[in-house]
Formats: structure tokens, sequence, C-alpha cells
């Protein structure tokens, strides 16, 4: 409450479900414009975009154009502003003089940015393999890994920085490596 205020809290968020919904309905709009024959059959659990304009009639060059600039925006503006955020973060943070108080913020910052970095490399990985990959099944695995795996290991992440969970663990690697 310092230094953001409930104002600005509920702005921000507006904001980003009015972004959300604006990406939504233009994907929604331009798949809606496209001709499909009559017998379709969607390979996938998760309808992503990529997989759903292979199975068109029509000419996709424009479609295929609109999903790299809106790519481009609304993946490209977050990773910048989060590289922005934590390149001031580290300045901030190496002008500490407590190395105490260095390893406390590097560690705070390490579980969040494993948490990006698992969302956005498995997203990047999802749809470079739906550009490079013909198979079907590698291209459900790879979503699966995009809509599954961060949600889970997010709340995992998070919780190593409990000093009981890291014990727990400690001692569970012990018996592991212990058992012959």
């Amino acid at each position: 409450t310092v230094i953001m205020s409930t104002r600005l809290c509920v702005l921000l968020s507006l904001f980003s479900l009015g972004i959300s919904i604006v990406d939504g309905l233009l994907h929604s709009l331009m798949i809606l414009r496209l001709s499909f024959s009559s017998v379709v059959e969607i390979p996938h659990f998760f309808c992503e975009l990529p997989q759903i304009i292979k199975l068109t009639c029509s000419d996709t060059s424009v479609d295929n154009i609109v999903i790299y600039v809106a790519a481009v925006i609304f993946c490209g503006v977050p990773v910048f502003g989060i590289m922005f955020s934590y390149t001031h973060i580290v300045s901030s943070v190496l002008r500490l003089p407590s190395l105490g108080g260095k390893y406390k913020a590097f560690s705070t910052c390490s579980s969040h940015l494993s948490v990006v970095f698992l969302f956005y490399g498995t997203g990047f990985g999802v749809y470079i393999s739906s550009a490079v990959a013909a198979s079907p099944q590698k291209t459900a695995v790879s979503s699966a890994m995009y809509s599954v795996v961060p949600q889970l290991m997010n709340p995992f992440i998070y919780s190593l920085r409990n000093r009981d969970m890291k014990a727990v663990l400690w001692r569970l690697t012990a018996r592991i490596v212990s058992v012959p």
C-alpha cells in the first residue's frame, strides 16, 4: 500500500483483463472468417490457434502475420517489462551493503524468475514446435507442457522459500541417495 494504491492496483488488473479480452477477440474473429472442410477433427485437448489454422482450407497468410504481430505485442512487451524490472532490481540489490540482504533478495527473485522462465520457455517451445514439428502427438505434448507444467510448478517453487520445506526436501534427497 506504500508503493501502489488500491486504485492503481484495480486499474492494472482491469488493463490486464482488457488486453486478454482484446487478444481473445482478435483470435476469435480471425477464426470466424476462415472456411473449413465438412469433417474436421482437432487432434488436441486444447485448441491452439496455429493448429486450427493448419486445418483450414482458406488462405492463412494474413492470419499468420496477425499471429506473429500479436505474439510480439502481447508476449514481447511483458518479457521486455520483466527484463527491465529485473535489471533495476539487480542494480538495487547489488548496492545493498549487507551480504545477507543480497542473499535474501536474490533468493526471492530467483523463485519468481524460475516461474517466469518456465512459463515463457514452455510457451515459446509450443509455438516453435508447432511451426517445426509435423507430428500432432509432439505438438499435443508441448501444448500440455505449456498449459499444465508452469501452473503445477508455481506452488512448488514458491514453497522452496519455506525453511521447513527445504529441510524436508534435503532429508528426502538424502534418503534417496543413501538407498542402495
